[in-house]
């Protein structure tokens, strides 16, 4: 079976070449000299070797300008994820499915297993649909800027970081719990003492993750006017300043950066 699927898999990179080679991708054009001297007057134009136009990562005013926006950004980026990590750790407990069934745990709350199907099936309705969509709707209701930006990237990270809360205690031995129940350990307690020292580790893990995606996602919010450097990308691309969106991509690198450092140092203080 394992050499049938390799076959196939195969046939299918063949296929897919052939057809990319042979067809009207425009994949030849790459390798055509033109394209190489349009690739080298672009890099001139971007690096202001064109004695024209001064690039706008030189100049002071421009840094300042999108250096605000960068807080915005990040303003709307810690806002969504500490909603979407608030409500995550108020409902995530009744949607994995170890904790819900009451039978492997004595003296769990049994409504837990009542919540478990619509809790799994919200997790997967507030994921699937795309931050933009859900952008567009709250526009509708919050006036376009950081707040409804901040509550779309919510929404969608809510559903992603509930499902993997839930799977991380899904994945958990429930001995310790177990023991602390049958020791006489209210539910409560077992929570703090046997799940939390476990969970919270690997929760910030995937909790910085997603503020580091988030902060990269603001670029697709800012196509409903949400605020943030996302609606200046929107804006200089269609006004094809390149110099300008390449000082907001180092920005969004600046970010990023900073993000992994304090997601870095969350984690050594959760261990």
């Amino acid at each position: 079976m394992l050499r049938v699927s390799l076959l196939g898999i195969v046939f299918i990179i063949v296929i897919s070449w052939v057809d990319i080679l042979s067809g009207d991708s425009g994949f030849p054009d790459l390798f055509r000299s033109e394209t190489w001297v349009r690739v080298f007057r672009f890099l001139q134009e971007l690096l202001g070797n064109d004695n024209v136009n001064t690039p706008a990562f030189l100049e002071g005013d421009r840094w300042i300008e999108t250096g605000k926006l960068a807080y915005q950004t990040l303003a709307m980026s810690v806002l969504s994820i500490s909603m979407a990590g608030l409500v995550c750790l108020l409902t995530f407990l009744p949607g994995a499915k170890n904790l819900s069934d009451g039978d492997k745990i004595p003296g769990w709350p049994r409504f837990l297993g009542i919540m478990y199907f619509p809790l799994r099936l919200f997790f997967v309705v507030t994921r699937s649909i795309p931050e933009l969509i859900v952008a567009m709707i709250v526009i509708f209701f919050i006036s376009p800027g950081i707040l409804a930006g901040a509550v779309a990237l919510a929404v969608h990270n809510y559903g992603i970081l509930s499902k993997l809360a839930a799977e991380i205690v899904e994945n958990m031995e429930v001995e310790p719990v177990r023991a602390l129940k049958s020791s006489g350990s209210s539910p409560a307690q077992a929570l703090l003492y046997g799940i939390i020292p476990l969970f919270l580790p690997q929760f910030l893990t995937y909790l910085t993750y997603r503020w580091e995606v988030v902060i990269r996602t603001t670029i697709v919010i800012g196509f409903v006017s949400a605020g943030g450097l996302g609606r200046e990308f929107r804006l200089d691309m269609n006004l094809f300043k390149y110099t300008d969106v390449l000082l907001i991509l180092i920005w969004y690198l600046i970010l990023v950066m900073m993000v992994d450092l304090v997601s870095s140092r969350l984690r050594r203080l959760a261990q």
